[in-house]
């Protein structure tokens, strides 16, 4: 990476008192997770319509076989740029992370201020009823009976009516912050940020590609990112190809030197 950007890049962060932060994949491929467009990515391996909200209901036990194979990942554990963030968030830089990752590391690496826009495969719920199922408790139905995936909890006409479903956002379906008063709030958020943080997203997918428009003129957004994006080449717009975890390390030391 240019130095000159690096150096650039830390006097903006240095300066935010309110940084967003929009996350995507590539913070989570170096956790050893695999993203899902890239030439390795696990796209590569099916198509889209596993992961639709019509396929769920298809064929349940398929959907899930494949979600706990591909998409839960305990195991996998925060990196340094997860860790960078939740340092930021505990010394009041960054206000927000609105992430499109439903692996749950920026919580497990401390961050609390968290939106997942996409959902989280850590639970699934109730379609009828809403009752809540942990991914664990849900493998276990998996492997211990016929019909894990419809809910004991409540009783409708039809079985289909009370599917235990991972809340994640599938293809065809809305997820809670795809509402007007979830965007709106999202909107507000990113307006009110001095300084815009995009992380390992190439900001191509809507509606979240579109977040970066709603800051403020004049506030600058900073993209890490191995790919190109859509922003790399807008105003106020600072652009390093590069390791997230590297880079923000390097740029963490330079605004908190270690203490001898």
């Amino acid at each position: 990476m240019e130095s000159s950007m690096l150096q650039t890049c830390t006097m903006l962060i240095e300066n935010a008192k309110n940084i967003v932060v929009l996350t995507g994949a590539g913070i989570s491929t170096e956790s050893g997770i695999k993203d899902f467009r890239s030439q390795t990515g696990i796209y590569q391996m099916a198509p889209e319509y596993i992961l639709s909200l019509d396929n769920f209901y298809q064929n349940p036990k398929g959907f899930y076989q494949f979600a706990v194979e591909n998409l839960y990942h305990p195991e996998a554990p925060p990196n340094k740029g997860h860790q960078v963030l939740a340092h930021w968030e505990k010394v009041g830089k960054v206000s927000h992370i609105i992430t499109q990752n439903i692996d749950g590391l920026h919580q497990k690496a401390g961050s609390e201020k968290v939106i997942e826009f996409h959902g989280t495969i850590k639970t699934a719920s109730c379609q009828n009823c809403s009752k809540a199922y942990t991914t664990e408790e849900m493998i276990v139905r998996l492997n211990t009976m016929d019909d894990f995936y419809i809910c004991s909890h409540c009783k409708t006409r039809t079985e289909k009516e009370r599917y235990i479903k991972p809340d994640v956002v599938l293809f065809g379906d809305a997820g809670d912050w795809f509402s007007i008063d979830g965007f709106n709030k999202i909107i507000n958020i990113i307006n009110q940020a001095d300084c815009l943080l995009v992380l390992g997203t190439s900001l191509k997918v809507t509606p979240f590609s579109t977040f970066p428009q709603y800051r403020k003129e004049g506030t600058p957004l900073i993209i890490i990112n191995m790919g190109d994006s859509p922003y790399d080449r807008t105003k106020d717009s600072y652009v390093i190809h590069g390791s997230i975890g590297e880079t923000l390390s390097k740029l963490n030391s330079s605004i908190y030197p270690p203490v001898d």
